[in-house]
This record gives structure tokens, sequence and C-alpha cells, in this order.
């Protein structure tokens, strides 16, 4: 598993404009091939920004594009990311503020754009916070569950949503740490005996210096919180980012929220993986089936 990329590695050159340029030559600009945003620039300065979204609302109030400059339909303040930061931290950036684009600056130096389509084709989808479950819509907080076969005294599992039925908001989590004897029972059972995972000298040659653990077995945590969830839960697709290691040893946390029901008894999820310092080592999202519990004797 690597570190997600920089932004430098997703961003694109940056158009740019100046603040007294006509509306008209602007939304030229964003009509050519591959051009989603021009960024307004004034004396080496970011002082705004225009999407095509701009250019729709434009139209849609009605206002003259032939009278107007770009400093009157520019984003200002500007929302921006620096070269350090990762995809990962401009994907959230652009969920947060609702935007389409982030200029790349740096120390005032205008190096490109990262934009929401470059951030989805490495992540599949922006996290989504999860909601508050001490309302009154009927969500419950759950720590036990009775159809599982066992739990161990090192697991933990909470559920916070609907006792008897999923829906939109739901939350699971389930945490446990994953230690060497797992990973090597892991290798067995997959077949993927890595010696990066297996072999502490080859290890430390390698680009993370140390054994980690397979990212299969760090993104099986969030199966068996999805498991966790009311019914019988059949896994129908699932997407995955690895975004960094986990060392041997160490707790992870998986999360899961429900963001849509698409079809009877079917539902999206997004799907997380921390590690014990709360940093996102598996992003992506679920498909799953809710069945009815079965019964026995």
């Amino acid at each position: 598993m690597l570190r997600p990329p920089a932004v430098t590695e997703l961003m694109e050159d940056a158009e740019t404009v100046r603040p007294d340029e006509r509306v008209l030559a602007v939304a030229r600009r964003l009509d050519e091939p591959g051009v989603e945003s021009v960024v307004v620039v004034d004396t080496g300065e970011v002082v705004g920004i225009v999407t095509e979204a701009d250019a729709v609302a434009l139209l849609v109030e009605g206002r003259d594009p032939a009278s107007l400059t770009a400093t009157a339909v520019m984003s200002s303040p500007v929302h921006t990311v620096g070269p350090g930061e990762s995809v990962v931290e401009a994907a959230e950036r652009l969920r947060t503020h609702g935007v389409e684009a982030l200029p790349v600056v740096d120390d005032g130096d205008l190096l490109g754009v990262v934009t929401t389509t470059a951030c989805s084709q490495y992540l599949p989808h922006v996290r989504r916070a999860a909601p508050d479950a001490d309302g009154d819509d009927g969500r419950v907080r759950e720590t036990e569950r009775a159809d599982t076969a066992y739990e161990k005294a090192d697991w933990s599992f909470e559920y916070v949503g609907h006792p008897e039925r999923i829906d939109v908001g739901d939350v699971v989590r389930f945490s446990k740490p994953l230690d060497g004897a797992e990973v090597e029972e892991f290798a067995d059972a997959s077949g993927d005996t890595n010696r990066l995972h297996l072999d502490d000298e080859y290890a430390k040659g390698t680009r993370f210096g140390r054994r980690i653990v397979h990212g299969t077995l760090v993104a099986g945590v969030v199966s068996a919180a999805l498991a966790r969830l009311p019914g019988l839960i059949v896994y129908l697709s699932q997407e995955v980012s690895y975004l960094g290691p986990v060392d041997i040893g160490h707790r992870v946390t998986a999360e899961c929220e429900v963001v849509e029901v698409v079809g009877e008894d079917r539902y999206r999820l997004t799907t997380v993986v921390t590690d014990g310092e709360g940093e996102a080592v598996v992003d992506g999202e679920a498909v799953v089936l809710a069945d009815p519990i079965p019964e026995t004797a």
C-alpha cells in the first residue's frame, strides 16, 4: 500500500486571465477541450477562479456577459491547496467547500489546478461525514449483535442506525488489531506470500523499511463491519483505494455509512479504514444486499 499521491502529480496547467478580461473571452476559454476552470490572476496573485458552473449561473441569472469582466463572476476568496498536500486532502477540501477546482499555490506562486475530475480518477468517492445519531429519527446506538457467530475481547463494534432495517445515514464501525499471526495465516489462506509481509530482513530494503499488513487483509475489516448491519449481508461489489501502509500489530477501524438505497434491499455505502492515528489507509464504496436473518433452531 502506498501513500496517496501529492496534488502536484494530478494537477493540470492553470489557464489564467486578468481581472478585467471580458466574460465572453473567459467563456471561450472554458469551452476549450479539457479546460474546467480559469484562474484570475492580478499582478501575480491569485484573486479568483471561474468555472463552468459560474458561466452557467451567469446565463441562468440573465446577466449580459458582453458588459461584464472576470471580476464580476469569479469566486473569491479562492480556496487553494499546497503542493505538498495529498489528493485525499484536496478531495476533502473540494467536498467541504463545494467547489470544482483548487489552484495549487506555493508561497503565492500558482503552480497548477487540481479538479474534482482529476481526484475522482484516483478516489472512488469523496468521504461523507457521519450523521448525528442523537436525534429522534428512530436511530439507536448498538455495540452488540446477536447474529454473529462469535466476538473477541479486543474487537469493538458500534452501529448507529435503525435496529431492524437499513436506511440512508446509518453508520457501522468495526475495530480490531492486525497481529503477526493473522498476517501469516492470511498469507497461507490467500497464497499471497509476498516477503514484504513475512520477512523482516527483506522488508527493510523496501520503500516501507519494515513488514506491513497485506492491503486486502486491511480492507477485510470493511467486510467485518458490514456483517454487523441489520440482516444477512451479502457483498455485491466493492471499490477500493489503498492510501497508506498498516504496521503489523496496529489497530484499524472500518467505518461504513449508508449513502443510497439502490434497489429493493440493496444499499450503497462509503467504506473507510483508518489506522490507530485516525489516518485513512483504505477508501472506497460498497454495494450490499440485506436478506432476512434465517430462522434457526
